[in-house]
Formats: C-alpha cells, sequence, structure tokens
C-alpha cells in the first residue's frame, strides 16, 4: 500500500542552511497496515519460531548458562554495527580483568550495552513498565562509560543530530528538531501502552523500533537502544519468558536492506515491506538460536561423557565442567573462588581437561593463565566476525 511519507518535514536553519528535518505521525499508521495472506503467514511462522525458542527453556539443564554468553553476543553484534572492534573473546577477557585484545574503550561500549539491557529486564521482572523513564534509564547506563560519556547520558537530546554526512545541511537522513522529540517519544510511550487501540505484540514491536530510530531521540546509542527494545518489548508483552532473540546478527548480515527500508518507510509508508523483513527475521533469528541451544547441549553432553571417564579426576572435573558452561573464559584463581576448590586441585585438573582436548591455553604464559573453552566459545563466536 502506497501511503506517501509518515511524517512531515519541518524546515530549520542550522548556521547559514535550512534544513528539512522529519517529524514522524503517531503509530499506529493511517490508512491502516494491509496485511495480505502472503505477510500473514510470515507473521505466523515468526509466531510458530518465538514458541519454539521459549519452550528451549526446557531444554538445557539451566537456561542462565545459555543466557550468559547469548547476551553477550548480542552485546557485541550490536556495538559492531556502531562501530566497534571488539569480540566476545575480548569482552569475556575484560570481564575476567585480563587485557583484551582491541582497544579498551570498545571493550567498555560493549560491557555497557550488557549492563543497560540487565538493568532493563530486571526493571520489567520488577512490574516497572516499559516506558520513557527506562529507556533513558537504560541509555544512561549504556553511555556512562566509554566514549559516550559526553554526550548527555540518559537525557533526550537538546540540539540536533542527524544520520551520516558531515552536518544537517549533507546528512542522509535528519531526525526531529529538539523541541519536537519528547511530543514524539510522548507519542511512541502510548502507542507501547495500545494507546489508541491494541496492538498485536510482534507488529508493536516491528513499528515501534522504526518509530524510535526515526526520532533518533538521543545523541548517541540510538541504534543500540533500538535493538535492544524489540527483545524488551516481547518480554513485556509475554512472547517470550527469557531475553532469547536478538536481531542484530539478521540486521548486520543485511545492511543495506535494513536502512533502505527505514528510509521507505518514512518516504512511502512501506510498512508492508519492513513488516515482512521484520518477520523473516524473527524467524531465522529464533530458529538459529534454536540451533545453537541443540547444538550446545550436544557439546555438553558429549564432554561429560568424556570426564566421567576420567577416574578420580572427574568429581572435580565435572565442577570445573558447570562453571565452563556459563563462562567459557576462565582463569585458575576465578575456577577456584566460583567452584570452591583449592588452587592444586583446579590447577591438576585443568591439566586433564587440556588433555582431553576440552580447554585450551592461550596466553602462552607461565603465570596468570587464561583458557577457554573451545568448542563452546566457536559455537558462540559464529557471527562475530568483523
Amino acid at each position: 500500500m502506497k501511503r506517501g511519507p509518515t511524517g512531515e518535514y519541518v524546515v530549520k536553519k542550522y548556521g547559514d542552511e535550512e534544513v528539512r528535518a522529519f517529524v514522524p505521525f503517531p503509530l499506529p499508521p493511517r490508512p491502516g497496515l494491509s496485511i495480505d495472506p502472503v505477510l500473514r503467514e510470515d507473521l505466523d511462522q515468526a509466531l510458530v519460531s518465538l514458541g519454539r525458542l521459549d519452550g528451549v527453556a526446557a531444554l538445557l539443564p539451566d537456561i542462565d548458562l545459555f543466557l550468559y554468553t547469548y547476551v553477550r553476543k548480542e552485546a557485541v553484534l550490536s556495538s559492531q554495527i556502531e562501530g566497534t572492534k571488539s569480540s566476545l573473546s575480548d569482552l569475556l577477557l575484560f570481564e575476567l580483568e585480563e587485557a583484551p585484545g582491541v582497544p579498551l574503550d570498545d571493550v567498555v561500549e560493549v560491557s555497557g550495552y550488557v549492563e543497560a539491557m540487565a538493568h532493563g529486564l530486571r526493571r520489567l521482572g520488577g512490574g516497572f513498565p516499559l516506558s520513557n523513564r527506562l529507556v533513558r534509564e537504560m541509555h544512561g547506563i549504556l553511555l556512562s562509560k566509554g566514549r559516550g560519556r559526553e554526550k548527555d547520558p540518559g537525557e533526550f537530546r537538546r540540539s540536533q543530530n542527524w544520520v551520516q554526512g558531515t552536518r544537517p545541511g549533507n546528512a542522509l537522513y535528519v531526525p526531529p528538531p529538539p523541541d519536537r522529540v519528547a511530543p514524539t517519544m510522548g507519542d511512541w510511550e502510548r502507542f507501547l501502552h495500545d494507546v489508541p487501540a491494541k496492538t498485536p505484540a510482534l507488529i508493536k514491536a516491528a513499528l515501534m523500533h522504526v518509530q524510535f530510530e526515526t526520532i533518533h531521540p538521543f545523541l548517541d546509542g540510538n541504534g543500540r537502544i533500538g535493538r535492544l527494545l524489540i527483545t524488551l518489548l516481547l518480554c513485556h508483552e509475554g512472547i517470550l519468558r527469557r531475553p532469547l532473540l536478538y536481531l542484530s546478527l539478521y540486521f548486520k548480515r543485511r545492511r543495506n536492506e535494513y536502512f533502505d527500508l527505514l528510509t521507505r518507510v518514512r518516504r512511502e509508508g512501506e510498512w508492508e515491506a519492513w513488516l515482512k523483513f521484520f518477520a523473516v527475521g524473527v524467524r531465522e533469528m529464533a530458529e538459529g538460536a534454536v540451533a545453537t541451544a541443540h547444538r550446545l547441549n550436544d557439546i555438553f553432553a558429549a564432554d561429560r561423557t568424556v570426564i566421567r571417564d576420567m577416574g578420580r579426576k572427574a568429581g572435580s572435573a565435572l565442577r570445573i565442567h558447570q562453571v565452563l558452561q556459563s563462562r567459557p573464559v576462565v582463569s585458575a584463581p576465578f575456577l577456584a573462588r566460583i567452584a570452591k576448590m583449592s588452587p592444586p586441585t583446579v590447577a591438576a585438573t585443568l591439566a586433564s581437561l587440556q588433555q582431553h582436548k576440552i580447554i585450551r591455553e592461550v596466553t602462552g604464559r607461565k603465570r596468570k593463565r587464561v583458557y577457554v573453552y573451545k568448542r563452546y566459545l566457536d559455537l558462540m563466536n559464529e557471527g562475530t566476525e568483523s
């Protein structure tokens, strides 16, 4: 359906240039969405895949073991879209208080994403509504460290921003002027709360993401917060019980199509084309997460079988293996503290696990060694290559 622009242009003067800033109309779209049988099938298939994903919690002995690393993979991918070079291994080394292999600021930014996500999930779990206040809280955490500290963490912008280009006058896209940010975000929040009408959760997640990116309410961090909000909304709406769906890998792989569709929505009202893209992404990423959980379960089961045949060391090795299932990058002191084992026992057990090729030492040092659960880390690293 051709609607024409989904907002209006406001002409503002910045320096010697007149700039057309785009102000979106409130959601839901007018006229309403035209969901043909093909699009309905895409949306239905996405919901079926989300249902399978939600059931993955029953597959793994402890879903939190999976979530710990999976959430961090999403943080890496979402931050890579914004230009950081940090890998999952870098982030895990940083959390282990070891030096990562990239500039520290890159890893600090990724760790801020993890903290912002955890804060949002914790607040929603405590009954706090998904709202502008919560979005600002998460943004404040996201930019509290690293390169974004000077860009008003936790505050809607009070100056004009733009997407690409060196100034508003030659930018690819200019979001609403600063005085229109609060009103448009107020409309955005009302849509989240089903005002003026209830919207199905999956469609709501798709529409609210585009609207958030269109408003671009912060000076920095809009992309990361906007992607994070998709998962939070699906959890808030009860579609997912745990935060297992992340679309950053899909957006990263189809980056040009993603930005093209955002533009088409704004200029031509192509909401249905965006919904199809979004639904396919949800289905693909949900199915990918289920497959990863199955593969991970197979790795854990195979390694437990090997460990049980290790004789007297089997008991201590199983305890360390339990830790490795949530923290695939470890040091001997960390294991001694978490597994509550003596340093000599940890050292002997690590040697046995190395001998059986379950872990690998990666520093080559005699002291302050770091060990990785290689098959697990290799699996979780898939897709995070720059």
